[in-house]
């Protein structure tokens, strides 16, 4: 699989997935969360999938670093199974998680790993989402060698300016028209050959993750 272009869209955008196709856009990241005006749900999630774009799930609300316990983990990761199931997203794919600001590196053995222990908790086994990790370059490195992330979500290019070991990179965001609105939307790259965790509904590519798992 080459290059993916992606966006990050904070709010519903299904209105524009016609125009966002037209501009080369293969896929959206967007969100879960306990705000209900922000979130993916099945009338979106099949708009997007009609246009032809595939989709990537993050789950936006774990809070302050206080907060990042494993309790706080399988409440988390329970309600966006909630919603992961309700949007129709297939088992299989992936659920990000953001991991907050305030978290340093040594935080990684610390209330990150007990945070996404109980994440990993609520949403593997028969719920069959992989976990991501949405961060710095230093945190998504570290989680993933240590097991805790399935995939990772950069936020920024890294100093040394090459990021070929994790599935996304996050750029600032940007001014965009479609339609005749303006909108501020982050580009997001999917890294050749490194399997996204994106899902599509029904239809052609609806087994994307699942297929490409078989062919590496």
């Amino acid at each position: 699989m080459g290059l993916l272009r992606g966006c990050d869209s904070p709010f519903t955008i299904a209105a524009h997935a016609a125009s966002l196709r037209r501009r080369g856009i293969d896929f959206v990241m967007r969100r879960y969360s306990r705000d209900p005006s922000t979130n993916l749900d099945a009338g979106e999630a099949q708009r997007l999938c009609g246009a032809g774009l595939r989709i990537g799930a993050l789950w936006e609300g774990c809070g302050a670093r206080d907060r990042l316990t494993r309790q706080q983990g399988l409440r988390d990761g329970a309600e966006a199974l909630h919603l992961a199931r309700a949007a129709g997203q297939p088992p299989g794919s992936a659920i990000y998680f953001a991991l907050g600001e305030d978290t340093t590196p040594a935080d990684i053995d610390g209330v990150l790993k007990h945070y996404l222990a109980g994440v990993r908790s609520a949403l593997g086994g028969a719920a069959g989402y992989r976990v991501g990790v949405h961060g710095s370059h230093a945190w998504c490195a570290g989680l993933v060698d240590r097991g805790l992330g399935a995939l990772s979500w950069l936020v920024s290019m890294p100093a040394g300016g090459v990021a070929p070991r994790h599935n996304l990179l996050q750029w600032p965001s940007a001014r965009l028209v479609l339609d005749g609105a303006e909108l501020r939307l982050s580009p997001v790259l999917g890294q050749p050959g490194r399997d996204p965790g994106l899902f599509q509904l029904a239809g052609p590519g609806a087994a994307l993750s699942a297929a490409f798992r078989r062919e590496r």
